[in-house]
């Protein structure tokens, strides 16, 4: 499959898999901006790209391991969804859950990005069928 990606600004940074797309899913996102994470403060990222996806794909934005093990930075709504049909910029919500603020540099890899195949699917109002589980929710299997 191709993905189609524009570079808003000459500058930005093609996505890319670390290890090559046969030992990675993720390709990780840059940013374009010089900025820093104040604790607690959530913030839009730009990476300077816009892609178009095909249809029945969407992009799903993720947090770095690295980058949430050892300095506690997150994408608090994680995975995000770019939509087949977005063609603006992506930018990237990073949280900083640390307690100190946390700079983020031009060029430094802030997110990964995997493309990933959905279902759409038609609404039938309807009644459910029953199952052993039933409305169990929250904590029903045990601890």
């Amino acid at each position: 499959m191709q993905l189609k990606v524009k570079r808003l600004v000459p500058e930005a940074v093609l996505p890319a898999y670390a290890h090559g797309p046969l030992e990675d899913a993720g390709m990780d996102l840059c940013s374009v901006v010089d900025t820093v994470l104040e604790p607690g403060v959530p913030q839009a990222v730009a990476t300077g790209l816009s892609i178009e996806l095909p249809p029945g794909f969407e992009a799903q934005v993720r947090p770095r391991s690295g980058m949430a093990l050892k300095h506690a930075i997150t994408i608090p709504n994680s995975p995000g969804t770019v939509d087949p049909g977005y063609r603006g910029e992506l930018k990237v919500i990073l949280l900083n859950l640390g307690k100190a603020p946390y700079a983020i540099a031009k060029g430094d890899r802030i997110a990964q990005m995997i493309i990933a195949r959905y279902e759409a699917v038609e609404l039938m109002e309807s009644d459910l069928s029953e199952t052993a589980r039933g409305e169990g929710g929250f904590g029903s299997s045990g601890r």
